[in-house]
């Protein structure tokens, strides 16, 4: 039993090390200007469009791999939704998206069960509660409409049905088809700021990229997902 428990000690520090190593490396060899220069960032889109180009089924391959990498090291759904619907635009993009992040997020609910479940359960159990009577009465429905409630952040609703024991095939499937709402929307928002990018030789102001029906139209379907998920949210709390 002890040689057990430290073995899971061993594996969650080797886990947490290799997170911070990862934050590191990326600080390290990425600044701010990468992200916020415009004539950086177009040169970047066309280098990465090429690529993909190249051998579009390696590309997605790979970008399946590091959205499944991306989401057990912990990282949040933004970055992957906006260069996936970037890169391979809205229908490809959602599709290679929704996969990455369900199987991320499945091996991280697999190993946070085995490794986590004691910690996470005295962080979170007292908090969540409520929830747990919802997922007894139909796990799989729930699980649905647990992943489309505002307010926790994309890692931690990860691993916290490993307090409620949720089935790995529901995990899998809720997630599958929970997600897939917010994801195409966001991989939306992703092509659309590469089309804006195409269009515009240099940066366009607020006003342009804001009035753009491939901006406005993902915004306004954000906010009223992020609208419908609160009024579900007090739904619940009341039921």
């Amino acid at each position: 039993m002890n040689n057990t428990k430290n073995i899971k000690i061993i594996i969650g520090i080797s886990y947490i090390s290799i997170i911070l190593i990862f934050l590191w490396f990326f600080f390290q060899n990425f600044s701010i200007q990468d992200f916020s220069n415009y004539e950086i960032i177009k040169k970047n889109k066309d280098n990465l469009l090429e690529l993909r180009d190249l051998n579009l089924f390696i590309s997605s391959i790979l970008f399946l791999l590091g959205a499944i990498i991306w989401t057990l090291l912990l990282g949040f759904g933004t970055p992957v939704f906006l260069i996936g619907g970037f890169i391979f635009g809205k229908w490809l993009g959602t599709l290679l998206i929704v996969f990455g992040l369900t199987i991320g997020a499945t091996l991280l609910y697999l190993f946070a069960g085995y490794f986590f479940r004691d910690f996470i359960d005295l962080r979170f159990s007292n908090k969540f509660s409520y929830f747990k009577n919802k997922f007894k009465k139909n796990e799989f429905v729930f699980f649905i409409i647990y992943r489309n409630i505002p307010g926790v952040p994309f890692f931690i609703s990860n691993i916290l049905p490993t307090i409620f024991d949720v089935k790995v095939k529901n995990y899998f499937f809720g997630t599958l088809i929970g997600l897939t709402p917010n994801l195409f929307i966001g991989a939306s928002l992703g092509s659309g700021i590469e089309k804006i990018i195409e269009k515009n030789e240099k940066i366009p102001s607020f006003l342009e990229v804001i009035l753009s029906p491939e901006i406005y139209i993902p915004l306004l379907l954000f906010i009223l997902l992020f609208i419908a998920g609160i009024l579900i949210k007090k739904k619940i709390n009341v039921n």
